[in-house]
């Protein structure tokens, strides 16, 4: 429990913030209180209350990587990833990494630094997170793990099925299947099977629907039955999970601006970079939110108004998913974040840390 003197000093540090500073609301992605926030760092800094590992999951376009910067700063942390399409080099733009700014001011990890050459898995991730998080309580520095992957969420927290149960001629046949009846007629198969692991599986991920199939084949269980079989000894006293919450129809002009801002910051440009390494359209880097749909307009299959809408359509699908994912998910703490600055959720977080 905090003492007096401890949460008097909070309640100060947060009655300043909240005088001093202007508010802005956290619907201006843009914004940065970096400028500000070194003239007075001293008042945004409190200790840490205990060792544990603090973990920002939600829908995409909430403000995840905001408010984790913000609570670095003022926990003395260091951010590791949690987004299975962030981790790739290449990609920053539209996999919306944090900028060259948030980079300088905080440490971040598993963040742009990996050969996309090689797909990360599941179970290969959460080693690495495991990993990043071991090194930054090392430096006595507090690990903020952030990202809005549902399944890498429970593979770092829960564990994962045992990424080596694999049968070469069930994957093959699977692979066999789909090229004759195609992955909508799989997906529907596994959505009668595991309607919670279907959520997110979009049919253009064969790897991941193939590997779910070849899961059900060899186990005679499904997916998520696996994730529930795994001991979770410590992860309750380990972790904290915050869930920034916001419904769909305060997402969808965020989604909306967002995507017009990946634009501008060059993301047919870094497909076309992609194109140029090699990564065509058989790569899993084409199976990223909004990268297909850029390739088809290269190709001529789709004009620039028809992409964009394509592109939010599915990336308001993907949030839906990702809040009916984490709204089943065992979360210490759910945040409704709609109108608040990333000023005003570090706070409410640290005050539940």
């Amino acid at each position: 429990m905090s003492s007096p003197r401890r949460r008097c000093s909070r309640w100060w540090t947060g009655f300043l913030l909240r005088n001093i500073l202007t508010t802005v609301p956290m619907e201006d992605p843009s914004w940065s209180i970096f400028p500000l926030m070194n003239s007075i760092g001293a008042l945004s800094a409190p200790e840490p209350p205990h060792n544990r590992v603090l973990i920002l999951v939600g829908p995409t376009a909430v403000g995840k990587t905001a408010v984790a910067v913000e609570l670095a700063r003022r926990l003395d942390g260091e951010i590791v990833g949690l987004d299975s399409r962030q981790i790739y080099k290449y990609m920053a733009v539209g996999t919306v990494q944090p900028t060259d700014e948030e980079k300088a001011h905080v440490r971040h990890h598993l963040i742009g630094d990996r050969d996309p050459s090689k797909q990360i898995s599941a179970g290969e991730y959460a080693e690495l997170v495991e990993m990043a998080m071991d090194e930054v309580e090392s430096r006595g520095k507090v690990p903020i793990v952030c990202g809005g992957s549902g399944l890498y969420y429970r593979a770092v927290t829960r564990g994962l099925f045992d990424e080596s149960t694999s049968d070469p001629k069930v994957r093959a046949a699977l692979k066999e299947r789909l090229e004759n009846e195609g992955s909508d007629t799989m997906l529907a198969e596994l959505k009668t099977i595991d309607p919670e692991y279907a959520e997110i599986v979009h049919p253009n991920n064969h790897k991941r629907l193939i590997r779910a199939l070849e899961i059900i084949q060899i186990t005679g269980k499904p997916p998520t039955e696996h994730f529930h079989l795994q001991v979770e000894s410590d992860s309750k006293d380990r972790f904290f999970t915050v869930f920034l919450r916001m419904d769909i129809e305060e997402l969808t002009p965020r989604i909306e601006k967002r995507t017009g801002m990946t634009f501008e910051n060059g993301w047919i440009d870094e497909v076309k970079k992609l194109l140029d390494l090699g990564f065509d359209r058989s790569s899993h880097l084409m199976d990223s939110l909004g990268y297909r749909d850029i390739l088809k307009h290269l190709e001529g299959e789709m004009d620039f108004e028809e992409m964009v809408e394509r592109i939010n359509i599915d990336t308001r699908q993907y949030a839906r998913k990702q809040l009916k994912w984490f709204n089943k998910e065992r979360i210490d703490c759910v945040l409704e974040v709609a109108g608040m600055s990333e000023i005003e959720v570090a706070e409410k977080v640290i005050n539940q840390f």
